[in-house]
């Protein structure tokens, strides 16, 4: 049995709350948020214990093993320090930190500590974004050239308007488009250079586009598209290989995977639509973290990998502002 501490009522702690409360060798313990309201509907609504900070959980509480952070990007280093200090393992909602600096001490500390720190970059855990790519690994669709991934959706409103403020999110290429930089390097490999385009509002009503080419250094070249500007929350991608094109939108009515062999042949694929009677990703992701634990094994997604998703966003932020190619070393 895990006993988990959730710190953030906010959207991500209710998610990650919802999959704790369904697994029966996890014990949420409790959620801790300054915004005592917050707290408290979270509390009865999940059947838990709600504090008003760390220190009066860990004071209460008998037994944590585990300390999951749903907070702002801003506040991570702070109570990643805090759990490794008490010796917890802990799980970190993506992106890691706000700054390479910062990320770097995070998972030293933890090293140092010999607490393990997982980072949740939950693509990994969608099965059509698992599924295009074990068909990439099976060679489905030849030697991959081209990829375009695109993540919309409208801005995000939270507590005390965070995300409008880009020193405290870093915007839509620290915040949204990290998700499809991860995915596409767990594809792919190392990300030679980058080159973004974006444009970013400058009203606490939020908004932004942005559009980023990635190069590989294995050859693939990757558009990605991240905007905070469009109604509804959708995802897709497409992957042109030479024997190939693998295709997903989640706007379809029935989203699916699909690929193309040759131009005269029909298109190939599999339904991947979530169903309410299956694991959720989010579902998947913690469970696989609490297993990592539990044996050992390393994580679909290490620490190290939230370090060079976020050298990759930052480097898309200072190409954005010079007009510049970044080089990641």
């Amino acid at each position: 049995m895990k006993n988990v501490l959730l710190i953030g009522a906010g959207t991500m702690g209710r998610t990650h709350a919802e999959a704790y409360t369904a697994m029966k060798e996890v014990s949420l313990r409790g959620i801790v948020d300054s915004d005592a309201a917050a707290a408290d509907k979270a509390a009865e609504r999940f059947g838990i214990r709600a504090f008003g900070s760390y220190e009066e959980a860990m004071m209460e509480l008998d037994a944590v093993d585990v300390v999951d952070i749903c907070l702002p990007t801003y506040l991570h280093r702070e109570y990643v320090l805090k759990a490794a200090d008490d010796g917890k393992h802990i799980i970190c909602e993506k992106p890691l930190a706000g700054s390479l600096k910062d990320a770097r001490e995070m998972i030293d500390y933890c090293k140092d500590k010999k607490t393990k720190l997982f980072v949740g970059h939950v693509v990994r855990f969608f099965p059509e974004y698992v599924q295009a790519r074990q068909v990439m690994e099976q060679k489905g669709l030849g030697d991959i050239a081209v990829v375009k991934a695109s993540r919309t959706s409208s801005f995000p409103r939270a507590w005390d308007n965070w995300y409008a403020d880009a020193s405290k999110s870093g915007g839509l290429l620290l915040d949204l488009s990290i998700h499809d930089f991860d995915y596409l390097r767990w594809c792919f490999g190392e990300v030679e250079r980058v080159f973004a385009k974006a444009y970013a509002p400058e009203s606490p009503e939020g908004g932004g586009y942005a559009l980023t080419t990635l190069t590989f250094r294995s050859g693939v070249i990757a558009h990605v598209e991240g905007s905070w500007s469009h109604q509804k929350f959708t995802t897709s991608f497409e992957i042109a290989g030479t024997e190939g094109i693998i295709d997903f939108n989640s706007a379809n009515d029935n989203p699916i995977l699909s690929f193309r062999k040759a131009p005269d042949k029909p298109l190939e694929g599999a339904a991947v639509p979530e169903s309410p009677l299956l694991e959720a990703p989010y579902y998947r992701e913690l469970a696989h973290f609490l297993s990592c634990m539990e044996t050992g094994e390393e994580p679909i997604v290490t620490a190290e990998d939230a370090y060079q998703a976020l050298a990759i966003s930052l480097a898309a932020i200072e190409s954005s502002r010079s007009g510049m190619p970044v080089a990641l070393a």
